[in-house]
């Protein structure tokens, strides 16, 4: 136990081994590539759930999830234990989302031509979709600070202390964009309903 916190255990691919998360990051920094694997293993299929659902498209989710982990292991050395090592991988993967949607947005409004505006936005309504695809979609039309701390708290599970890490705004503000976002969905679905 170091600092009042008590390393995780995570298990290894040798029979019957466990390692603690500070052992593992230990090792990592120390160059061991296994070590690092391990690392990579037991975070980046739950790092791409959350990276996904805040970007919606695969190939970006793929591609914000290997700058995360480039991120993660060019900033390990400065993991100073205060949260779980998830938490603090996770929190890189929402900054590298956010920011990487932001890139993209700029991007593409450079590359929109005016007469092309006015088609964009116009979604097919033919047929309606099920249950799922307008939770999705309610989701994805979601203001970005609303749909991040909706995906983390009512998808991923983090509590708002987590939360609030992972974002950097004060806990509170977590729970008043929860609420907002649930009521945006409520809304955003009962139309559907209709």
């Amino acid at each position: 136990m170091a600092g009042g916190r008590v390393s995780k255990p995570i298990p290894t691919r040798g029979p019957c081994t466990t390692v603690t998360e500070q052992e593992l990051i230990s090792r990592t920094l120390a160059g061991d590539r296994l070590a690092a694997r391990e690392v990579y293993d037991a975070h980046a299929p739950r790092v791409y759930r959350l990276v996904f659902r805040i970007v919606g498209d695969s190939e970006l989710a793929e591609e914000f999830t290997q700058d995360t982990f480039v991120k993660v292991f060019t900033r390990l050395h400065g993991f100073r234990a205060e949260a779980s090592l998830g938490t603090w991988i996770h929190a890189i993967a929402v900054s590298v989302a956010l920011n990487g949607l932001r890139r993209l947005r700029r991007r593409r409004a450079r590359e929109v031509e005016l007469e092309a505006a006015a088609e964009l936005g116009t979604p097919d309504r033919q047929g309606q979709p099920d249950l799922r695809d307008r939770l999705i979609q309610a989701i994805d039309g979601l203001p970005e600070k609303l749909r991040v701390t909706v995906v983390l708290h009512d998808i991923e599970g983090f509590t708002h202390p987590e939360i609030a890490r992972m974002t950097g705004v004060p806990e509170g503000t977590c729970k008043t964009r929860l609420a907002g976002g649930r009521a945006r969905l409520r809304e955003a679905l009962a139309a559907f309903a209709r």
